[in-house]
């Protein structure tokens, strides 16, 4: 668990962030998003002390991060950035070996926690382990980027902005695997991003940050449905406020019994994804894996609601 209390920290005495205080649970992910110059990158940063706060403190389970050397607890700490940020004239191997190096890690250990993370990021060791960053697409150096933040099995990971330079659909397949292995691991993990629907479709708690305060922190529903000022009900976007909150229900919530043709749809996927796929294939019904359908006319009644 981190509980950040009366957080703050200015530049050249202009606050960049203003007595934030948040908790974030273990296990979950919150994402902080904001315009740019909001204070959310600082405030990721001021976690694992890559910026040391002006005042106030981070407790990461109960114990102040300030009570450890910096260096001893970024190793604990999880951290990918945009671009992933990979040394390039080190192996996929090595880059993922980074931080278990430094920790003193047996090579036997590191050589099979470097191939389990290929292995859950889909990229078979043998034709991976050796390759480097340059040989690799955008989507696979964002992964070996991730599989190296998570190299040390941190408790927590730090994310900053890590998709935002993929285009769509890697970048949605990215979220996705995200999303999945989080869930396996159990990492708790803090996401920047600029992009609400990100923060919508990843975080189980979103922090909206404006002018370096926190102005709203709570579950991705309620900030759709209950903005706490006119900010956050901007940064939502009126016109896209169903589909948003499509994206919150699976499909296994509208399943009814009956028969449609086609591939069956996950049971997890989203209303917005069986809208997307009903629209694309003009069908007025899906099939759902596992038995049931989910219709066209369902989905529109729960956007309507």
């Amino acid at each position: 668990m981190i509980r950040i209390e009366n957080l703050s920290r200015s530049f050249d005495g202009k606050p960049a962030v203003q007595d934030v205080s948040l908790t974030v649970e273990r296990n979950q992910i919150a994402a902080l998003v904001g315009t740019s110059g909001s204070g959310k990158t600082t405030l990721l940063r001021m976690i694992n002390r890559l910026v040391e706060p002006s005042a106030g403190r981070v407790l990461i389970d109960g114990q102040d991060s300030r009570d450890m050397p910096a260096h001893l607890l970024r190793r604990r700490i999880g951290y990918a950035i945009q671009g992933h940020g990979l040394f390039p004239h080190r192996s996929v191997a090595q880059n993922i070996a980074t931080v278990p190096r430094l920790l003193g890690w047996d090579k036997a250990r590191i050589r099979v926690r470097v191939d389990e993370l290929l292995g859950l990021f889909g990229m078979e060791p043998a034709d991976f382990r050796d390759r480097m960053p340059s040989q690799l697409s955008g989507g696979q150096q964002q992964r070996v980027g991730v599989a190296r933040a998570l190299a040390a099995k941190p408790d927590l990971l730090l994310m900053d902005e890590p998709f935002g330079a993929l285009d769509p659909v890697i970048r949605a397949k990215a979220q996705a695997d995200l999303r999945q292995i989080q869930r396996r691991l159990g990492t708790t993990l803090v996401l920047v991003t600029h992009d609400m629907d990100e923060a919508i479709t990843l975080g189980d708690r979103i922090a909206v940050m404006d002018a370096g305060r926190l102005v709203q922190y709570d579950t991705p529903a309620q900030i759709l449905t209950a903005p706490a000022t006119p900010f956050v009900r901007d940064l939502t976007g009126s016109g896209q406020r169903a589909f948003q909150l499509l994206s919150l229900t699976p499909v296994a919530d509208l399943r009814r019994p009956g028969e449609a043709s086609g591939t069956p749809i996950a049971t997890d996927a989203t209303l917005r994804d069986a809208l997307s796929e009903c629209l694309t294939s003009g069908r007025e019904a899906l099939p759902v894996a596992g038995g049931g359908i989910v219709t066209l006319d369902a989905i529109r009644g729960a956007a309507a609601e």
